[in-house]
């Protein structure tokens, strides 16, 4: 039985950096799964289109594919855009949706490799409070997650670590800085940004660390996102093949 395509969904940006970093993303995931098809295609603002990808597989005869949005908590984008457009592909077409990209432990590992990359060591952790820096969302569940999130990095050793937006929701990166400075023990502060690839809003994350000592690079094409992207491809991938088998 043929694997089903794995189309990597991100959302785009007018910043030529985010698709660069999504492409070199999934170059590194099919790397490390060759003979596996990898397609990228975006929401907005970029090309290939989502549309315009699963109109040209199914025009090769592609029966099977997992739709994997490439984002790190389920708000709006996974629950309406990304659906939304998945209805519209051709209906020879078998598609299975698989699931958003955190909450992990890959994610934890990647904030970590960022942040040592940047010049912090594991040492330092008792002593350095981080500023885990999000895009921002009204969703609830993704505000959630994301708290989440920054308790478990905090559980692996760092001195405090919370949690910060640069749009929808508070507080803001540079307030959390600042209240990390006021904190017991706190010795240095590290500003880790909680996304994928470069934009408006990561910058505004680079402007809000002014303050602190350290800086990370956004997650990006990170081994832990490379293996983090089969992972999920995996689990939606048996779930189509199960569903393939039961139907013959």
């Amino acid at each position: 039985m043929n694997r089903p395509v794995l189309l990597v969904i991100a959302h785009g940006s007018r910043d030529p950096r985010h698709a660069a970093t999504v492409q070199a993303l999934v170059r590194r995931a099919g790397a490390l799964r060759p003979g596996l098809r990898v397609e990228t295609a975006f929401l907005d603002f970029n090309l290939p289109s989502v549309t315009g990808v699963l109109d040209r597989l199914a025009a090769e005869g592609i029966r099977d594919v997992v739709a994997l949005p490439l984002l790190l908590t389920r708000a709006f984008h996974a629950k309406a855009d990304v659906p939304a457009v998945l209805r519209q592909a051709p209906a020879s077409l078998r598609i299975r949706q698989a699931e958003v990209l955190g909450p992990s432990p890959l994610l934890i590992a990647a904030v970590e490799r960022r942040l040592y990359e940047a010049g912090l060591a594991p040492g330092d952790k008792s002593a350095t409070g981080v500023v885990l820096a999000s895009a921002g969302s009204t969703d609830p569940e993704a505000i959630a997650v994301i708290a989440e999130t920054a308790r478990e990095l905090r559980r692996t050793g760092w001195c405090s670590v919370r949690p910060a937006f640069a749009s929808a929701s508070l507080p803001r990166t540079e307030d959390a800085v600042r209240a990390l400075r006021a904190e017991p023990g706190v010795r240095r502060v590290a500003v880790a940004p909680y996304v994928i690839a470069p934009g408006r809003l990561p910058d505004r994350i680079a402007a809000g660390a002014a303050e602190a000592d350290v800086l990370a690079d956004v997650l990006g094409p990170s081994p832990e996102l490379a293996r983090l992207l089969l992972a999920r491809y995996d689990g939606a991938a048996r779930a189509v093949e199960r569903v393939t088998a039961a139907a013959v």
